[in-house]
């Protein structure tokens, strides 16, 4: 679920919590639950389904199956309204904070469904982007893209570097292939706190922002729209939308910085495979 900026991006220090080898446990369980929650809601997300019964579904098993506590609901932060609902569905050109509802989703549709799950204290965040149906090649190039982007971001996360890097890597990847990165919103550090230092633009250049240091944990989470950057906020308080009413799209996973690298905390059984450049990168490491 992603945060608004709340400072000026320079390259002055945030408060970064460093997590412990038993913090990291914690958010393991945590990021895996929140994943499962993804792949129990997939056979669902079809053409005739409203995203009310998906977000009863998420809620459903959150509570009763995982013991956990979906994060959103009654989520208030400064400035907002409290959250109505357990998971966050955004539609066609919603591009974050979508509310759950009662309209039904159509064939063609795309939806980000995000879900942050709360188990034993630390926090679980992650999304992913479902094509309803059959779904247009402009669409499923966006989802497809945007997928990429994340990982463009992931692929930088490594001690000594730092969080300009990350957004570096998604922005020229977005706008070489002609969409645009979204920037009133970015990822944000995560454990006991939902949303909490450092925030993690999808935009900037490299070398600049905080240094990462093992221990680290944040969201990656671009918005990338088929058309233009601007956005506006709907009447409900919290659901945002493209200005020119384009579509948007949105991955997101939560890392961890290691000593050589990153770990993805938020995986299960049904998560989407890693891009191909990943995979290789990967297997060429091992060498």
């Amino acid at each position: 679920m992603p945060r608004r900026p709340t400072r000026s991006h320079d390259n002055r220090p945030m408060a970064i919590t460093i997590k412990t080898a038993a913090d990291v446990e914690g958010m393991r369980i945590a990021g895996r639950l929140a994943s499962e929650v993804l792949d129990m809601l997939t056979p669902h997300v079809k053409p005739g389904v409203t995203t009310n019964e998906l977000d009863k579904l998420a809620h459903d098993h959150i509570v009763n199956v995982q013991q956990g506590i979906p994060a959103p609901l009654n989520y208030c932060p400064p400035g907002y309204i409290p959250y109505p609902k357990s998971i966050c569905t955004s539609v066609n050109q919603q591009v974050c904070h979508g509310i759950p509802n009662d309209k039904p989703l159509k064939n063609g549709d795309i939806v980000n469904i995000d879900v942050t799950v709360i188990k034993d204290g630390w926090h679980g965040d992650t999304s992913r982007m479902f094509v309803v149906g059959e779904g247009s090649i402009a669409a499923r190039r966006l989802c497809a893209f945007t997928y990429e982007a994340m990982w463009k971001g992931i692929a930088k996360v490594r001690p000594g570097a730092r969080l300009g890097d990350i957004g570096h890597a998604i922005q020229t990847f977005a706008e070489n292939a002609g969409f645009s990165v979204v920037r009133e919103f970015c990822g944000h550090g995560i454990g006991r706190v939902f949303h909490e230092e450092p925030q993690v633009l999808h935009y900037g250049r490299p070398g600049t922002l905080d240094e990462l240091v093992p221990g680290m944990m944040f969201t990656i989470e671009p918005m990338i729209n088929a058309g233009r950057r601007e956005i506006k906020e709907m009447g409900d308080g919290w659901t945002i939308v493209t200005r020119d009413r384009s579509l948007s799209a949105q991955w997101e996973h939560t890392l961890l910085v290691t000593e050589t690298g990153y770990e993805v905390m938020t995986l299960s059984a049904g998560s989407p495979p890693p891009p191909a450049f990943i995979t290789q990168a990967s297997a060429a490491a091992t060498v």
